[in-house]
């Protein structure tokens, strides 16, 4: 899924006063993350997730295969903190 500029500052907006939904631990992203991360997605549509210490290329491959196995798009990538929305079947987030 692909957003473009005026979709990712509208859900830039939105996630600015979420918490963290799911910290991605050492490990990686086991099935039990991505587990979780699915459900989050399901659940809220859009989701901060937090990364482990890494290099920056490092985390943004992490964030990109996290983003590919969940089939959401990325938003916005801060330090360790990842935006990730992915619509639900009945959306509650109207994208302009």
């Amino acid at each position: 899924m692909e957003l473009n500029s005026t979709q990712k500052r509208y859900l830039r907006g939105l996630a600015h006063h979420q918490a963290v939904v799911v910290t991605v631990g050492p490990n990686g992203l086991s099935g039990r993350v991505l587990a979780e991360i699915d459900h989050a997605l399901s659940t809220h549509e859009l989701i901060k997730i937090r990364l482990p210490f890494l290099e920056r290329a490092e985390r943004r491959r992490w964030a990109e295969d996290a983003c590919r196995r969940s089939g959401a798009a990325p938003v916005q990538g801060i330090g360790r903190v990842e935006v990730l929305y992915r619509p639900a079947p009945q959306p509650r987030i109207v994208l302009p």
